[in-house]
């Protein structure tokens, strides 16, 4: 099942293009190592350590396949670890079933087909949460160090990643309450390093506006990829927690003096109680305890709450492609609903499976289509129809990499670089303050701009747009992408 999603995930990885966040990740991951702390100084601190693993993944090329790969393959890995997590929970049912939802969701192949750190982020999640039942089953030493290692994977990947962690605090108990913190504790050392280093950077994000409450209401969406999807899957999950807490026993405490009791997260000691929960759960053993509803609920729901609060009472950081991290929980909850059905569940799961992708199957058509990331530069480059001497002008000047990456014919005259490459402190270019002198003798200018047409024609969005209008230039045609921002390619011809 996890190779399947896996699979699932970089199916389209070739058909849409780069957006400016991956091309990015190449402007980053191509500089020297000092070149990465530079540009870590000023932007994009929280993302240096997938910047430096991408950094050696690119030493074999930047193709779009190659460039998506890794994200396909944390996808497989975050589905091989729900797996074995819903049978820790419930059953080998509840998992593959678990892994077989994430598989389906919009969400999972625009994410596992994207060159940036969030496929990343979702299977070290999923891996610290396994992690984390594997050492309170058994508090041993060694299986404390690897539930610190996944917290460090889960702090690295991306930093409110970190926002999954207060739902793990639900299991602290007496007997464990050393070993836990610390681990957690020392697995969070890298987020307090890229959350200070965020914080000096907050002017990275002024971009990012100010949001409300209301955002929730579009979370099903976010975390699925379709809003009939993920309005499906919620009912399930509440279904599912329902299920999972009537059907976890209560137990009693396990021999050995782990600390670690059999009702709460421990395994359930075999007798009449464990026979008769196994046959309300169609032969399935619980093994989780009630306490993990609360657990894999706050996984879910937590995350969307505590960035919403940061936003609020920090600075606006909530977007929703911050959240991906919670879709494995929605998926393992829905899973759970459906392995808890006293009979039928193999049936269910067909059921469940089909209509959600009957539910979805725009989504997954669109995140496939070449403008599936909303930033389509091949589609631009057709739009440009150079004659010899026409000048090119960007918008904005990060624009710069995207079609000398996709470029593969004669392309207009870059009159305002100055430096092949980009700033150390950003991913835009060196260029020339003056337009109107580098356009000088130009009688064509093409002009592109991510945003709509009306943002640079109409507004003071894009100040280029209002200098080559300066330097003697009236708007001859414009045409704009089909999806929001996306770009805008303009020609201006001399008055």
């Amino acid at each position: 099942m996890s190779l399947l999603a896996g699979i699932a995930a970089f199916t389209g990885t070739g058909s849409a293009t780069l957006n400016g966040d991956e091309l990015a990740t190449i402007s980053a991951a191509s500089r020297s190592l000092s070149g990465m702390w530079e540009l870590a100084r000023h932007i994009d601190g929280h993302f240096l350590p997938y910047y430096l693993f991408m950094h050696l993944w690119m030493k074999a090329g930047t193709a779009e396949l190659w460039l998506r790969l890794p994200s396909a393959v944390g996808i497989g890995v975050a589905a091989w670890f729900l797996v074995d997590l819903g049978r820790r929970l419930h059953s080998t049912r509840a998992g593959v079933i678990a892994a077989a939802v994430f598989a389906i969701m919009p969400s999972v192949s625009y994410f596992g087909a994207f060159a940036r750190s969030y496929a990343f982020a979702a299977a070290a999640v999923v891996f610290s949460f396994w992690a984390l039942h594997r050492a309170v089953e058994r508090s041993e030493v060694r299986r404390w160090v690897v539930y610190g290692v996944a917290v460090a994977l889960v702090c690295s990947t991306h930093l409110f990643a970190v926002l999954v962690l207060p739902a793990q605090l639900l299991l602290v108990r007496r007997g464990r309450v050393v070993p836990m913190l610390a681990a957690m504790a020392v697995g969070c050392v890298p987020a307090a390093v890229l959350g200070l280093v965020g914080f000096g950077e907050r002017h990275a994000i002024s971009w990012i506006p100010q949001r409300g409450p209301e955002v929730w209401l579009k979370f099903p969406k976010m975390a699925a990829g379709a809003t009939g999807l993920g309005v499906m899957l919620f009912a399930l999950a509440l279904a599912g927690a329902a299920l999972l807490w009537k059907a976890a026993p209560r137990g009693v405490e396990e021999p050995g003096g782990t600390g670690a009791g059999a009702g709460e997260i421990g395994r359930v000691r075999a007798g009449e109680t464990g026979r008769a929960r196994a046959e309300e759960t169609g032969g399935a053993g619980v093994t989780g305890g009630r306490v993990w509803v609360f657990v894999v609920v706050g996984w879910l729901v937590l995350p969307p709450v505590l960035l919403l609060a940061v936003s609020q009472l920090v600075t606006p950081v909530y977007v929703d492609r911050y959240l991906f991290v919670t879709a494995p929980a929605l998926a393992l909850l829905a899973g759970l609903a459906v392995a808890a059905l006293p009979r039928f569940q193999v049936v269910a799961a067909v059921v469940v499976v089909l209509l959600g992708c009957a539910l979805s199957v725009q989504e997954h058509v669109t995140v496939r289509e070449e403008n599936g990331r909303f930033e389509n530069i091949p589609w631009a480059l057709r739009v440009i129809k150079a004659e010899p001497d026409d000048a090119i002008v960007y918008g904005q000047s990060q624009l710069r990499m995207g079609f000398e990456y996709y470029a593969d014919s004669l392309m207009p005259v870059d009159v305002l670089k100055t430096g092949d490459a980009p700033l150390p402190d950003g991913f835009g270019y060196p260029e020339r303050p003056d337009a109107a002198t580098a356009l000088d003798g130009r009688e064509r200018v093409w002009v592109v701009w991510r945003g709509s047409k009306q943002s640079g024609l109409d507004g003071d969005a894009v100040p280029r747009v209002a200098e080559v209008v300066k330097a003697g230039f009236k708007l001859s045609l414009a045409k704009h992408s089909a999806d929001l921002p996306g770009l805008t390619v303009a020609l201006f011809v001399r008055r």
